[in-house]
């Protein structure tokens, strides 16, 4: 009776946990989709140390291959929780990497070369202007949706379809060179992996995750997502802020533009980020935020974005064809979030 009394117990603490909790029932979720990816991934190896080098090997690509969507969902919580949404993300992305490419173009006619300017100097210069392109469009989104009071979708969706259109036009007939040196900032390797992505991507959720937490610009971002009204009649200026949260986006999204183009040393203009805003969002959700605003967390994020990451692995180790891939991951998606509703 004692033993059964106890399990009950543990039932209703777990069921408790799971409905309160989103860190907790988004945890849950990533344990159960490990274990799938590890029963997929194998034990066919001739040693335990052979197994976990390759369990190791295939947790690094897994996060490398995602570090770039994983940054742009950090933005893109902050997004949420204020009650808007990006759809522009993965087009910015493309739009500030031909720019960034542009500048450190390493042909001799190249914007900098042509002058003189190369190596760090150069790196610092394009990396600055990819950040503040990257702002700038987090300024022009921000100002219609909070002064204007235009529709977030609407916005974003029009600046999608403006930064990949602009972008294709304009670099038709652009050659360009990503320089050598300028591959370090991402391929750099670090105890013989290259992992610099991964770092970056985790640096950053804790300097958010502390923003959001523990400054006055994180807890108006979780007020103006609860209640508007109540947050102006407060005394914080909500359209500074919501701005403000769009070039926080804006510049997260030059960050992960900078860190592909280092990466591969190229960038295909009609389809590099395309998908990006949809992966972001589906991370943010499964992490515990809420559509409507006002809550969620970056720590929630991360564990989406590994549930989202760990479920593209899985589906490849599956061998699940690639035409039916992203049937699949809406479904998970979906089954995920229904798993995951919380009580008021």
């Amino acid at each position: 009776m004692a033993q059964t009394a106890k399990k009950e117990n543990f039932i209703q603490w777990f069921i408790r946990k799971w409905k309160s909790s989103p860190i907790f029932s988004t945890g849950c979720v990533l344990v159960l989709m490990v274990i799938l990816q590890t029963v997929a991934l194998g034990f066919r190896d001739a040693s335990f140390g052979a197994w976990l080098q390759r369990w190791g090997k295939n947790w690094i690509n897994i996060l490398r291959n995602n570090a770039g969507v994983g940054i742009v969902a950090l933005g893109m919580t902050f997004v949420i929780i204020s009650g808007g949404i990006d759809l522009a993300v993965g087009s910015t992305m493309t739009a500030v990497g031909a720019v960034l490419m542009v500048i450190i173009n390493g042909y001799p006619t190249g914007l900098l070369t042509s002058v003189g300017i190369t190596g760090p100097w150069a790196y610092v210069i394009g990396i600055a202007a990819a950040l503040v392109v990257g702002s700038l469009v987090g300024v022009i989104n921000g100002s219609l949706i909070a002064y204007r009071k235009l529709p977030p979708f609407i916005v974003t969706l029009g600046m999608m379809k403006i930064c990949r259109s602009v972008t294709q036009q304009c670099m038709q007939k652009v050659s360009v060179k990503v320089p050598a040196g300028f591959l370090a900032i991402a391929n750099t390797k670090i105890g013989g992996e290259t992992i610099l992505p991964i770092l970056y991507w985790l640096v950053l959720a804790l300097v958010l995750h502390i923003v959001s937490r523990h400054t006055p610009f994180g807890r108006r971002i979780y007020a103006i997502g609860s209640n508007e009204r109540t947050a102006r009649l407060s005394g914080i200026h909500v359209e500074r802020v919501k701005t403000w949260i769009y070039i926080l986006m804006g510049a997260l999204v030059a960050v992960t533009a900078v860190i592909q183009v280092a990466r591969i040393g190229s960038m295909d203009y009609a389809n590099a980020g395309s998908g990006y805003e949809m992966d972001a969002i589906a991370a943010v959700v499964v992490g515990g935020t809420s559509m409507s605003g006002g809550k969620g967390s970056i720590g929630g994020t991360v564990l989406g974005m590994l549930i989202i990451a760990v479920m593209n692995n899985l589906l490849n180790l599956m061998g699940v064809p690639p035409f039916l891939r992203e049937a699949f991951k809406g479904a998970i998606v979906i089954v995920a979030v229904l798993l995951q509703r919380k009580e008021k």
